[in-house]
């Protein structure tokens, strides 16, 4: 029995030993895998990013909108039957088209991202008209609602503007402070729902139609909240000359319009600026990163350019390379962009310097008129000084 148990166990930590390294070759080998086709990948890759492509997407599904309202229309759908056919025909194989090239491009990466994620949502929706009519035929009664979700095509502008997309994003981090809000608001409904069952709904001329239960309770609170006819509501309370109604009315909507909504509107706002400012930093971020390899391409083409000069130098018969520079200097021109790195041709630099002269012109100015008030000044002593000197040698001959 022993023996049965030590052999089965060892059997087990063997198998599993076995697993754990084929499982770790498998994922060793995944992670080292370089794919052939590297320069189509990126050839495809560049088509996607393109601003073309995405101005071409964002017409095909406006189109596609466009039609599908003018289709809600029997007369234009009866008359342009084979256009809006033909059309179709065409939207769905650009949607599986451009499936297929994200999904070449990365058919890993491509499943992490929600956006690929809802595109595939809306190309699983495209089939499910063609499935029906095939499975179920052309008089399946829920034929209409699989149309009628046909619709959901234009959320695939969502993955083309990034201003939705920052939205969409300041909605998902406000989930949780919106649903502790609306946690509140229920509360408060609540309490106000058994509240006003109690006081209007239960006695003999109460007012049934709005608070003769908690679900109808529930529905006119949430009218309240909204002010939307809640003076009609108030009248018919204040005909059955119910003492507390309107205190009961003014608190309510106080509390439910005026602190709980105004805190969602609020929370929304808060976190739709942070999803701002993070969408103009990216924007910074990707200019910086543009400008950057921007000067990688024209530093490294200074550098083959300088080794092709120092090339023709060994070659040619200039006594220099000072003068080869300066011949090369005499050829260019002047759209030929120069990176310097040099601190002293920096724009920082450059600003600097030009408010320092500014202020230099600002003192020299003011230099300027405390020498003209001090030349004046002495001027006028000058002026002074005779006249003291007659003076002073007139009461001389007095005193004689």
């Amino acid at each position: 029995m022993s023996q049965h148990f030590y052999n089965q166990t060892r059997t087990r930590a063997i198998s599993s030993s076995l697993l754990d390294n084929t499982s770790s070759m498998f994922c060793a080998r995944f992670r080292t895998f370089q794919r052939k086709d590297t320069q189509c990948q990126a050839f495809v890759k560049r088509i996607i990013m393109s601003r073309l492509f995405k101005i071409i997407m964002i017409s095909i599904i406006s189109m596609n909108a466009f039609l599908m309202v003018l289709q809600t229309d029997y007369k234009i759908r009866y008359k342009l039957f084979r256009v809006f056919e033909f059309g179709e025909i065409v939207f769905v194989a650009v949607y599986s088209a451009e499936f297929y090239l994200k999904l070449y491009v990365d058919p890993i990466n491509y499943w992490k991202d929600g956006y690929n994620l809802l595109d595939v949502v809306v190309i699983l929706i495209l089939s499910i008209p063609y499935s029906l009519r095939k499975i179920k035929g052309m008089h399946y009664p829920y034929l209409n609602v699989a149309d009628g979700l046909q619709s959901l095509r234009i959320l695939k502008l969502i993955s083309y503007s990034r201003g939705i997309r920052t939205l969409i994003t300041a909605m998902g981090q406000t989930a949780y402070t919106v649903f502790s809000v609306l946690f509140l608001l229920f509360i408060l409904m609540y309490i106000f729902a058994i509240l006003g069952f109690c006081l209007f709904g239960i006695t003999d001329q109460g007012d049934m139609n709005n608070w003769g239960n908690l679900a109808v309770a529930f529905f006119t609170l949430f009218s309240l909240a909204t002010v939307d006819g809640w003076t009609d509501l108030q009248q018919q309370l204040d005909t059955r000359n119910f003492a507390l109604s309107r205190a009961f009315t003014i608190i309510f909507i106080l509390l439910a319009t005026f602190v709980f909504l105004s805190m969602f509107v609020g929370v929304m706002i808060i976190h739709t600026e942070d999803s701002i400012k993070k969408f103009e930093q990216e924007l910074r971020l990707e200019r910086h990163m543009a400008v950057m390899e921007e000067k990688h391409v024209v530093v490294k083409r200074q550098q083959e350019e300088v080794s092709r000069l120092m090339q023709t130098q060994k070659n040619a018969d200039c006594k220099s390379f000072s003068e080869l520079v300066e011949n090369f200097k005499k050829t260019l021109r002047h759209t030929d962009p120069m990176v310097l790195d040099d601190f002293g041709t920096s724009l920082p630099f450059i600003d600097v310097y030009l408010s320092t002269l500014d202020n230099q012109d600002a003192t020299i100015y003011k230099l300027q008129e405390l020498y003209y008030e001090i030349v004046h000044v002495l001027s006028l002593m000058l002026e002074d000084l005779p006249q003291k000197k007659q003076s002073h040698s007139s009461d001389k001959v007095d005193k004689k």
